[in-house]
Order: C-alpha cells, then structure tokens, then sequence
C-alpha cells in the first residue's frame, strides 16, 4: 500500500576513491528503502564536477536531504535524524540556529521562498536561551533580505504576541523586527508599543509612526 507521509529527497555527491562515500551511500540507501527518504539522487563529481562546484562543495561525501547539507561522514543515526527533521522543529530549529550561527541566512532565505512556513522557525529561534546578538542580527538581516516579498507577512502573529512578554529583550527584539516587516498592518503594534515601559521601544515605536504617518 503507497503511504502519503511526507518524505525528503536526497542528494548525495561522491567519487569512487572516497572512503568515506560507500558508507554514505548505504546508509542513505537503508532510508529510502524504509521511506524516510522519498528519492535519491547520487552523482559522481569526478566525473560530473560542475554538480560540486556549482554548490561550493570542497569535500566528499557531501549530502543533502531536504534543507540539510553535510559535508564529510556522517553516522547513520545523524542522517536518520535529519530526514525525520523535515518534518521535526526541535531537529529544523537546532540547524537554523547552526546555519544563523555559521553566517549562511541565505539558505534560510532560500528555503522560505520554497516552503513560506518555515519563516515561524524564527519566532522559534527568538525564545532559545542559546540566541546570541549575533543569531538575533542574522534574523533581522533575514527579515531585511525578504522586506517586501510578502514571506514574513506570517511572522507578524508570532512577533505581536511577544509584545506582551515580561522579557524586556524579546519585546524590544519583536518590536524591532516587525518594523523591518513593515506595512500598514504592523500600525496597531505600534501603537501598542508606544505605551510600553521600555523607554528604548517607546522610541523606536514612535521613530516608526514619524516616518509612516497614517
């Protein structure tokens, strides 16, 4: 009987002198055998080596599935828990908050524009103890890249909702990126924030009104 679960595909790049590459090839062979992958593409760069280049790919084995890349081995279980992360927050947050952290928002962006409600994993990302200046940049740099787009139009309910919170911090963060959203529909929350303790998102708040008059 033919199962609608939603499965990842994968892609695995090799070379026959690889050592590392059977034992990829393997263990990404058992999973789409048991479907946790749903189809799987194998090339070979020493012969096709523009697939590498074209990707930035330095090392073999290299392996896709889904959103998630990994150069050099990997063990069975990890490439196990990847495929069910597709489809897992907790495995899908903890690679965002890698990818934020390595610098490469850009295969969030990507993914966004693939898959629009992946953009919740931000307001995910927003309540992790583990979300530094630097991952907390790296989404305002992601809200900035897809102003105007249309694909953070869902964050929008996340970020209000934070407006309550008794985290100072994470008022200021929600309030600050829902002016890189922008638009009319963020007004309200601005309005709100006007009369927030903050002294710092009192003024950004009204900063955003000056420059939006309704």
């Amino acid at each position: 009987m033919l199962s609608g679960r939603s499965a990842p595909d994968a892609l695995l790049l090799m070379t026959g002198g690889c050592p590392h590459c059977p034992a990829a090839l393997q263990a990404l062979t058992v999973l789409l055998k048991e479907g946790a992958i749903g189809r799987l593409e194998v090339i070979n760069v020493a012969v096709h080596i523009e697939e590498a280049e074209s990707r930035g790919v330095q090392s073999v084995p290299w392996i896709r599935i889904g959103p998630f890349e990994v150069e050099g081995a990997a063990t069975p279980a990890k490439l196990r828990e990847l495929a069910r992360g597709v489809n897992d927050d907790g495995v899908f947050d903890a690679w965002l908050l890698e990818t934020l952290k390595a610098g490469k928002r850009r295969k969030f962006e990507e993914l966004v524009k693939q898959d629009p409600q992946r953009i919740h994993a931000l307001a995910r990302l927003m309540k992790n103890p583990e979300a530094s200046m630097a991952i907390r940049l790296g989404i305002g740099a992601v809200l900035e890249e897809l102003q105007g787009t249309g694909f953070t139009e869902p964050l929008m309910t996340d970020l209000a909702g934070m407006l309550a919170s008794d985290d100072r911090l994470l008022r200021a963060d929600a309030c600050h990126f829902l002016t890189l959203i922008g638009g009319e529909a963020i007004r309200p929350h601005m309005l709100a924030c006007v009369d927030d303790a903050d002294p710092e998102i009192r003024e950004m708040a009204q900063e955003w009104l000056d420059e939006n008059p309704a």
